[in-house]
């Protein structure tokens, strides 16, 4: 089989993955094949040991079935990358799983062409934890919201709050989403009929899960934007509901690496402006006395009565 016809048969099985049902025609029109072709490469998939029907309709089509047995593994250079890259990374996934991934990882590389093994061993990169990470998610759990969410069915769980306590919750779960190397749960609250952001490792789900709901429309639309809102403190946006700008004297080259999200503006060699934001006024005060230099105010009134409010909480805390 010529070098051609290999990667063909690359391409089309990856197509074969990506849907249920593939029409013959369009099949051909992705691969730029005719429709000969197709049949005759969709016959040396079925010789590999790859389960393919073919399906009714105006031209044909056909469908990857799940076999029984592991035919002999086959990937493109992209998508050796991208496996190689997923399975290194889960040890920040905040999921129990980092030796059941190196263990994926040793075994798909014994079965690679040497070419391709070759290629996934040159991808050593380090993985770095998110800050306050550490703490993780059995995989069971995370199935289990998985699987609720995906069939729209009430999931029932104890919760363990900041306090301790572990009150039953009763959601209807709509999106599970990994955030700064933590997993949560978007769901609304039947009981504070509202939407609520649990985090997973709190999460101890009981069984069996309840009826099934109708779907409902995310505050905004979009699960991202909600889920970042929440951590910045916003109602329903992803921007900080309090920010401000004042210039630091110092050098921009100082303040730069420590601006986080911040807009930092030059303003010569011994100053600069700097637009932050944060939950609330006395927390962006406090946050930008971290640069520990003298700060001048330009907007709004708020954060300059902030400014007045912790120096008063500091004297006093001094005084004590």
């Amino acid at each position: 089989m010529t070098t051609t016809s290999t990667s063909r048969l690359l391409s089309l099985l990856s197509l074969l993955q990506t849907r249920r049902d593939w029409p013959g025609s369009l099949l051909a029109e992705r691969l730029d094949v005719s429709h000969r072709t197709v049949r005759r490469d969709v016959d040396r998939l079925r010789e590999m040991g790859y389960s393919i029907r073919s399906t009714m309709g105006p031209d044909g089509g056909y469908r990857l079935d799940a076999g029984s047995e592991l035919p002999p593994l086959l990937f493109d250079d992209d998508q050796v990358i991208a496996l190689a890259v997923a399975l290194q990374a889960a040890a920040v996934t905040g999921v129990g799983i980092e030796e059941a991934a190196l263990r994926a990882l040793t075994t798909v590389r014994q079965v690679m062409p040497s070419r391709l093994r070759h290629r996934l061993s040159a991808l050593e990169f380090s993985t770095i934890a998110a800050r306050g990470g550490g703490v993780t998610v059995s995989p069971e759990v995370l199935v289990a919201m998985s699987t609720a969410v995906r069939a729209q069915e009430v999931l029932r769980f104890d919760y363990e709050s900041s306090s301790g306590s572990t009150p039953l919750r009763r959601v209807e779960p709509h999106h599970l989403v990994t955030s700064n190397g933590r997993w949560y749960l978007v769901a609304w609250d039947l009981d504070r009929d509202d939407w609520r952001l649990f985090r997973a490792d709190r999460i101890n789900p009981r069984s069996p899960t309840g009826p099934r709901f109708a779907s409902r429309e995310i505050p905004g639309g979009d699960v991202a934007a909600y889920v970042s809102a929440q951590f910045t403190g916003s109602d329903r946006s992803s921007t900080w509901p309090c920010v401000g700008k004042v210039i630091l004297h110092l050098p921009a080259s100082a303040v730069r690496p420590f601006a986080l999200d911040g807009i930092v503006e030059d303003l010569g060699a011994d100053r600069c402006s700097l637009q932050s934001g944060s939950w609330s006024w006395i927390a962006l005060a406090a946050s930008l006395n971290r640069f520990a230099t003298d700060i001048d105010v330009l907007h709004p009134p708020q954060l300059k009565d902030a400014f007045a409010q912790l120096a008063a909480r500091n004297l006093a805390t001094a005084a004590r």
